[in-house]
């Protein structure tokens, strides 16, 4: 048979084979001749020397049993060719990464449902308030220490550190809910809390893996992606109790079973998404529409959640109602789906015909270190150059540069100085954890956020407590109004913070500081506990903290670049734990002991002169109670005086790299 086709075969050109794959109207092949006239001769030549039978004898054997048009069979050629294709560009859109790491991190902010699930572990296990609060502990060592998860980011795939997590947050979490339930036997309090804190660092991973993906899939635009994913991180808890609300039962420990078991079938499901595709080749004018469409999205569905809970705690909804307003929740989820479709099956890919026959060098993004073609800088020339030399422009500092380094070779050669090189990367580039730790930057950065982030944290964890001392009766109402605003805030610090550094090249630890004085303004409302002043301070607190999570994490990976982001986003993160430990563990409970300590005796004092015995017995088994807005007066004008100098040292940090963002964005302005 192959020889009889050998000797009848049509002969065919090459681009008679390629025209069905391409745009029938337009014919690309001839157009591609035209344009690149550098190549034409080449082209025709091969074009016409080349005759290829492959495409007839596939229509030969496939129809030959068979009724096909030959135009019919080529349509569906054509049709199979377009949609593997747009699949093939679905699957590595970084949008689509960059929504499926929303969708993970929708389902990342467990430790926020501690609250909710410690009283049936209070209960099931007779815990006192001294033993729940060691588990409290375990839950926030679990979130922030994430040493693991930035190493193994570094060693594994991404989807293998999302396996980890994944195992991580069904064993700590699952092995909870079987001793909660009795299924399991009971463990000593130091294993529940081993447990706790491993189901809780599952996160770590889920956070670890979404933005160092993104961030490198979007390298111009940290800030907004670094945002959005830390808000749905901090919107979770809020997510997940809609969520246990449709399907709530008398037994209250299956809110652990869905903490165990829902956010793992999420993230084993998208793991295999969330990866680096190359997204700085895959920029598009439309980016800026994309990021309001995403941001419109964030704040409708932070708008709905609060209608709903709302009505869930002022109105008896019946379970149906329940059961719609979680149906809208998951399609608010879902819309940003509409991104990476419409921009793969939607909109036609860059034309291959109109990009250059050689690639255009690519440039520097900032945090990336240009080691490929390093700028030698000898240490005494950092040293002898003027300070106006970091402000011209590329070309001309670069020949400033070599004419203090070619007087310093003459010098060197004269015996006259000893030239050594400059050891360690410099700001901007790729820094290891270890050549971070030894930078005054990074530690500004690292006791900035530890107190104006801790002192937030501390006003969170208090919160129920300290609208209890004001007189309000529905604390939950304002636990969930700092995480709507927290959700606010992250959203809002990555926008604000990104103008700040493209329409100005202007530092972006400036947001950061600005986070923090309306945080000290909002600790000052806090203090004085006027009329209304609890809602204020938790809008200005709420915002204020989320800011930081937004803005941290940008500014780590433009100032010690994206290479060991993971490392360094997890040891910031210790932070949190510790100025919670330092602003709640140690001046807030001391303070609101002593107070509370002083209106016990007080009250005693005034019950033994009235004669009632009985009643002062009676109080001295009761836990201790403070009231009023002297329980928390002195801890929060403690906690603004420190996110004033929280501010301070933001400023600092602007002084110290200011020539650093305007080499890195200043270009990119003018």
């Amino acid at each position: 048979m192959y020889h009889h086709y050998q000797q009848h075969r049509p002969r065919f050109p090459l681009f008679v084979f390629l025209y069905p794959f391409c745009n029938i109207k337009n014919s690309k092949v001839p157009f591609l001749i035209k344009r690149r006239s550098e190549s034409s001769l080449l082209c025709k030549t091969l074009l016409s020397n080349c005759s290829i039978s492959l495409h007839h004898f596939i229509y030969q054997e496939t129809t030959k049993n068979q009724q096909i048009p030959r135009d019919s069979f080529f349509v569906v050629l054509v049709v199979m060719g377009k949609l593997h294709e747009r699949f093939a560009g679905f699957i590595n859109n970084r949008w689509l990464v960059f929504v499926a790491a929303m969708w993970i991190q929708s389902c990342a902010g467990i430790g926020y449902l501690f609250g909710s699930i410690s009283p049936v572990i209070k209960s099931s296990l007779n815990y006192n308030q001294r033993q729940l609060a060691s588990l409290g502990v375990a839950k926030d060592l679990g979130d922030s220490v994430g040493f693991l998860a930035g190493s193994l980011s570094e060693i594994l795939p991404l989807w293998g550190a999302l396996l980890v997590g994944a195992v991580q947050n069904l064993v700590g979490y699952g092995w909870v809910w079987l001793v909660v339930t009795g299924r399991a036997p009971v463990l000593p309090l130091w294993a529940m809390c081993i447990l706790i804190f491993i189901g809780n660092n599952g996160e770590t991973y889920f956070n670890t893996a979404a933005l160092v993906s993104c961030v490198q899939n979007f390298p111009k635009s940290r800030g907004p992606v670094v945002g959005i994913l830390k808000g749905f991180a901090g919107l979770s808890g809020a997510i997940l109790t809609q969520i246990y609300a449709t399907i709530h039962s008398p037994d209250h420990a299956s809110l652990i079973f869905m903490v165990a078991v829902g956010p793992a079938m999420v993230v084993i499901a998208l793991m295999f998404i969330v990866r680096p595709v190359g997204g700085h080749r895959q920029v598009r004018p439309s980016d800026g529409t994309s990021f309001t469409f995403v941001y419109s999205v964030c704040l409708l569905l932070a708008a709905y959640l609060m209608g709903v809970m709302l009505l869930e705690d002022l109105v008896d909804l019946s379970h149906t109602v329940v059961i719609i307003f979680t149906v809208v929740l998951f399609v608010l989820l879902l819309i940003p789906i509409v991104i990476p479709v419409s921009l793969s099956f939607f909109l036609d890919p860059r034309d291959p015909v109109e990009e250059p026959l050689l690639p255009e060098t690519p440039k520097q993004e900032p945090g990336k270190s240009g080691q490929e073609t390093p700028e030698v800088i000898f240490s005494e020339v950092e040293d002898e150059k003027p300070k106006e030399v970091d402000l011209l422009p590329a070309s001309e500092r670069q020949k400033r540069i070599a004419q203090l380094q070619a007087k310093l070779f003459q010098a060197a050669a004269e015996g006259a100085v000893r030239v050594k090189r400059r050891r360690g990367p410099h700001r901007g580039e790729d820094f290891t954890l270890m050549q971070a730790l030894i930078k005054a930057d990074f530690w500004l950065i690292f006791f900035s956020l530890l107190l104006g982030s801790g002192s937030g944290l501390t006003v969170i964890d208090n919160l129920g407590q300290m609208s209890q001392s004001l007189g309000y009766d529905n604390t939950h109402i304002f636990v969930s109004m700092i995480s709507i605003w927290n959700f606010l805030g992250r959203v809002g610090g990555g926008y604000f913070s990104e103008i700040i550094v493209r329409d100005y090249a202007y530092p972006r630890p400036v947001a950061m500081a600005i986070a923090q004085l309306v945080m000290a303004v909002g600790h000052v409302f806090f203090a004085f506990g006027w009329p209304g002043a609890l809602h204020i301070g938790t809008l200005l607190i709420g915002l204020g903290y989320g800011a930081h999570w937004a803005i941290v994490p940008a500014a780590a990976s433009e100032l010690f670049g994206l290479k060991k982001f993971g490392a360094l986003y997890n040891f910031l993160t210790l932070a949190n734990p510790a100025g919670s430990l330092v602003f709640s563990g140690l001046i807030a409970s001391s303070i609101y002991d002593r107070e509370a300590e002083k209106q016990a005796h007080g009250n005693n004092y005034l019950d033994r002169n009235s004669g009632s015995i009985f009643s002062g017995m009676l109080g001295l088994n009761e836990p201790l109670k403070c009231e009023g807005s002297i329980c928390y007066f002195l801890t929060s004008l403690i906690m603004s005086a420190f996110c004033v100098v929280a501010f301070v040292l933001s400023t600092i940090l602007v002084y110290r790299t200011k020539i650093v963002y305007t080499n890195l964005y200043g270009k990119s302005r003018s």
